[in-house]
């Protein structure tokens, strides 16, 4: 008798075993799409199944209208992505820039102001034309403007929103939205010029080692190496704004206008060149405008004026000084006005 009690419970466990799969694999089939993925609509879906979907790619629900890519519901590069934006491009951000601002006022402390060794002449010469200055303000301005509210991105709401509260930072976050946009164009002509209109200056040759290895007569003020109408640093400087700015242009633009020429991972990594580059951008910027105001004696009539002390040609570009004494085209050295008696 319990040898056919034990059958019958056999039996019986068996058939409840058999339909319990019955009944579960037309419902494991509707966890899935027709391409494999997760279907998150499914009744079935469960946390283990979406964690294994996570490990190997995003999780897609169904769409009825055109754009596709708006049924991607959880994308796992984002998360990463968002982690750098909010995380990693700040602390770039931070050293770069304070860096940069620490170094400069130690190096101010230390050599001081770079002065006209000779004493200023009393006769100047043209150094740049007024095209060339209007080209050069132009994109400078728009530069920094371009700055300001592109750090407003990385590092706004951390230091603005708490103090002036989340509808003030949202106005400003607003209208330097619209300014990065619409002035990101001039900016981009501007690089352009500059690139075609000094490119004939600023190629590397030989005095530029020479140059380098007497630290630009920034260190030694006795010595004054050689240079051109652009030393090395400033051809430095120069490739930077070019390179630089073709890359934050082509990045920008990209974002400016999304999906036209790249998928999402082409964005995010649009949007990471664009913060990494952006940065660095400023903190280059940042040595440009301290040798151009209070870091050298005479630099900033350069481009103020368009003109500069002989002396200072003399010590700073003095082979580019004996060009433009010899050229018939070269603008002259003439006086510096002086006041009436």
């Amino acid at each position: 008798m319990r040898t056919r009690l034990a059958h019958i419970r056999f039996i019986i466990g068996a058939l409840a075993l058999a339909f319990v799969v019955a009944v579960a694999a037309p419902a494991g089939a509707q966890d899935r799409n027709p391409d494999g993925s997760v279907n998150p609509t499914a009744s079935a879906v469960n946390e283990e199944q979406l964690l294994n979907a996570l490990r190997g790619g995003a999780v897609s629900g169904r769409v009825t209208i055109p754009d596709q890519k708006a049924a991607t519901l959880i994308q796992p590069e984002g998360q990463v992505w968002r982690d750098f934006h909010e995380v990693t491009l700040r602390w770039i951000g931070l050293i770069a820039i304070i860096g940069m601002l620490i170094l400069l006022v130690g190096f101010y402390m230390w050599r001081g102001m770079v002065m006209i060794q000779s004493g200023r002449s009393g006769r100047v010469i043209v150094r740049f034309n007024g095209f060339e200055r209007f080209i050069h303000w132009m994109t400078a301005t728009c530069f920094i403007i371009l700055a300001i509210t592109g750090l407003n991105i990385t590092f706004g709401r951390p230091l603005f929103a708490s103090a002036f509260g989340s509808e003030a930072f949202t106005t400003w976050s607003q209208w330097a939205k619209y300014a990065h946009n619409y002035l990101s164009f001039p900016f981009t002509i501007g690089v352009v010029v500059i690139f075609l209109m000094w490119i004939a200056g600023n190629i590397p040759n030989r005095t530029d080692v020479e140059w380098v290895k007497q630290g630009g007569g920034m260190v030694d003020p006795s010595k004054h190496p050689p240079a051109y109408r652009f030393n090395a640093g400033q051809k430095m400087m120069y490739w930077i704004v070019v390179l630089g700015g073709t890359a934050m242009a082509i990045t920008g633009y990209i974002m400016m206008f999304p999906f036209y020429v790249t998928d999402m991972a082409g964005m995010q990594f649009s949007q990471i060149v664009h913060g990494v580059v952006g940065v660095l951008f400023v903190a280059a910027m940042l040595a440009h405008i301290y040798i151009g105001s209070i870091g050298m004696e005479g630099a900033f009539e350069a481009m103020g004026t368009g003109t500069v002390d002989e002396n200072w040609a003399k010590e700073h570009h003095p082979l580019w000084l004996e060009e433009q004494k010899k050229g018939p085209a070269a603008g002259g050295a003439r006086p510096m006005a002086t006041p009436a008696e």
